[in-house]
């Protein structure tokens, strides 16, 4: 491991000021994440801000009925936080179903949200990886490919984002809120992660001199809710496939739906060409199959990650079918 400089920030304004000061420096939250790259030699930061135990660790019910989330609450504190479990199913069991335990008693919601790639090629710092080290070339092509992306994808990357939480967070039309020396700004996180295009190295539109202090969830909206994950074994595993759905009807109509998929782009996937078929028909496996087709007529699978087509559509045909055809979703 290459030696590095430990700051721990008194409070937020004083870890804005190290970052702008240092632009090889790097935020630790959980270090779930950052520490194993520092360990692999992926990361290399010269100074790492300790962000941990900033006072963001609070879940405050808004007035309105929404939620704001801290950037240090843990995920197991999130996904046990009675609010949450009640109103947001699909982020609880998101959250219950990412990492392990001990994993989530220390993962951060800031931090789950900057996670990099878990792509083998770009830990692997003997591979040329464009997202590592830009124009260097995407081993993933032509290589072991069962995880990574069928939809998004470019000539540069075709990994995709690990996220469990932002896939829910997607499916809410969740915001995070970011803080610089201008003070707060909103993004919805649908527009907070990047497609990699020719610049697969920026997952997101975060700049360096911005920190992350809170998620802001919206009041909830009597939709029924739930995640679905297939993967290769029951715990600690990345998903091959995910699903977030959220489902409201009237009058035995659809009258909203959010879906969005993990495991299968470089972002978080809001399914919105499906979400568009759905809305204003009776829910049926008819309709599901269709707007599933829909979502995924444009997916380009690598040889040997094609499964993941027609699992994505199974799941989303599965979930929304537990949701509305006597389904036990919340």
């Amino acid at each position: 491991m290459k030696p590095f400089e430990y700051v721990r920030a008194r409070d937020v304004g004083s870890a804005l000021r190290l970052l702008s000061d240092n632009p090889d420096a790097a935020l630790l939250g959980g270090g779930t994440n950052l520490v194993d790259h520092m360990k692999l030699g992926v990361a290399r930061p010269r100074l790492v801000i300790d962000v941990s135990r900033l006072p963001l660790n609070e879940i405050e019910v808004r007035p309105d009925g929404g939620v704001r989330i801290g950037a240090t609450v843990r995920n197991s504190d999130l996904a046990a936080h009675p609010v949450i479990r009640s109103r947001y199913a699909v982020l609880a069991r998101a959250l219950l179903s990412g990492a392990s335990g001990q994993l989530r008693n220390a993962a951060t919601t800031a931090g789950n949200l900057m996670q990099a790639t878990r792509c083998v090629y770009f830990q692997d710092v003997t591979t040329p990886c464009n997202k590592r080290e830009p124009g260097t070339g995407c081993s993933a092509i032509g290589g072991y490919v069962r995880y990574h992306a069928v939809l998004g994808a470019s000539d540069h990357c075709i990994a995709v984002h690990p996220s469990d939480m932002a896939v829910a967070l997607s499916a809410l039309d969740a915001v995070v809120v970011v803080r610089d020396g201008d003070g707060e700004h909103r993004i919805p996180v649908n527009d907070f992660y990047r497609l990699p295009g020719d610049s697969p190295e920026r997952d997101t539109v975060l700049t360096h001199d911005q920190v992350i202090v809170a998620v802001e969830l919206p009041a909830p909206s009597k939709m029924q809710s739930t995640y679905v994950k297939a993967r290769d074994r029951a715990s600690f595993a990345f998903a091959l496939v995910s699903v977030a759905a959220a489902i409201k009807l009237e009058d035995g109509m659809t009258a909203d739906v959010r879906i969005a998929l993990g495991g299968v782009a470089h972002r978080p996937w809001r399914a919105y060409r499906a979400e568009e078929v759905l809305r204003g028909s009776p829910p049926s496996d008819g309709m599901f199959e269709r707007a599933a087709d829909v979502e995924l007529s444009e997916a380009k699978p690598q040889p040997d990650n094609t499964f993941k087509v027609p699992l994505a559509r199974n799941l989303m045909v599965s979930a929304l079918r537990s949701l509305t055809i006597g389904g036990s979703g919340r």
